[in-house]
């Protein structure tokens, strides 16, 4: 039986802090009877702020048959209205709190096999990393392959089935449109999600990266993590090492070598010969060659 069929007109309208009110009772509720919920939670305005997020909401704002439910559906996304999302390979149930609780079911198809083999074959050695896949640090072109419309990685809206089990006979009802604002602010915190819900392995990309690289001249790799890298992955800010003191102790002078053969200095050499002169290494002094009777010419010493 349809909605139209259980409701003779549509429930009436609930303000935003009465359906947050209910919506939190409801959760406590299920989490007390052993149900795992895993609600969205918007803080601000912006539904996304990341690579993944950003264009998928993006992508949405590109069905122009449902430009008049999707504002409703942002709404509800933001303030707190889904208390319950999950994503499973081409799949997305959730629970949206309006009048009642209501149960949503958006069926995805997957990325065609040709489209997501020639992807590979145009993107993959341009994809250094799973990380940078992630965190949508890529070169320009494969940003555009990624969300070229048509043709890209984001499903069109003939690639999607919506069920609700609200009143509303439109086939996007405004907690449809939630929903899918929903899975932009999941993948804002889970990235890896969106492979997921378009059938796709995701390391596919890398493996391909390594195949290409394996027959191609070796280059400098991008994938290596510098400080910036990592302090905007964890957060933080990561101190540079510090540089290698100098040393202050004055290097110790080694006396040079004497070359045989080259000649003294004048003030060493003048030392030299007043030493050899001294008494101590054997040469009269003046006092002993004043009193010293002079040889005569004639005499000569006898040889004993």
């Amino acid at each position: 039986m349809s909605g139209r069929d259980r409701y003779s007109r549509f429930a009436p309208y609930v303000p935003v802090a009465e359906r947050r009110r209910k919506a939190e009772a409801k959760a406590k509720q299920m989490a007390k009877s052993g149900r795992v919920l895993s609600p969205v939670r918007i803080a601000g305005r912006q539904i996304a702020t990341t690579f993944w997020g950003l264009q998928w909401c993006a992508n949405l704002g590109t069905y122009s048959d449902y430009a008049n439910r999707l504002p409703r559906g942002r709404t509800y996304a933001g303030n707190g209205s889904i208390i319950d999302l999950q994503i499973a390979d081409g799949k997305v149930s959730a629970l949206v709190m309006g009048s009642s609780l209501y149960k949503i079911e958006i069926i995805i198809s997957g990325l065609p096999a040709a489209s997501w083999k020639q992807f590979k074959e145009r993107c993959a050695d341009r994809i250094s990393s799973l990380l940078d896949l992630l965190q949508g640090r890529l070169d320009k072109s494969v940003l555009e392959e990624i969300t070229r419309r048509p043709g890209g990685l984001f499903p069109g809206p003939r690639e999607m089935k919506f069920s609700c089990s609200c009143p509303d006979g439109a086939l996007m009802c405004k907690h449809v449109a939630a929903t899918l604002y929903g899975v932009g602010a999941r993948l804002d915190t889970s990235p890896e999600l969106f492979f997921t819900l378009r059938s796709t392995d995701m390391q596919e990309l890398i493996s391909a990266a390594g195949a290409n690289a394996a027959v191609a001249p070796a280059g400098p790799s991008s994938g290596d993590l510098n400080e910036d890298d990592l302090s905007a992955l964890f957060g933080i800010e990561i101190e540079a090492a510090p540089a290698p003191k100098k040393s202050t102790k004055a290097a110790k002078k080694t006396p040079p070598k004497k070359t045989p053969g080259k000649k003294a200095p004048a003030k060493k050499q003048a030392a030299a010969d007043k030493i050899k002169a001294s008494p101590k290494n054997g040469a009269p002094s003046k006092k002993a060659r004043a009193s010293a009777p002079a040889a005569s010419p004639l005499h000569r010493p006898s040889r004993s």
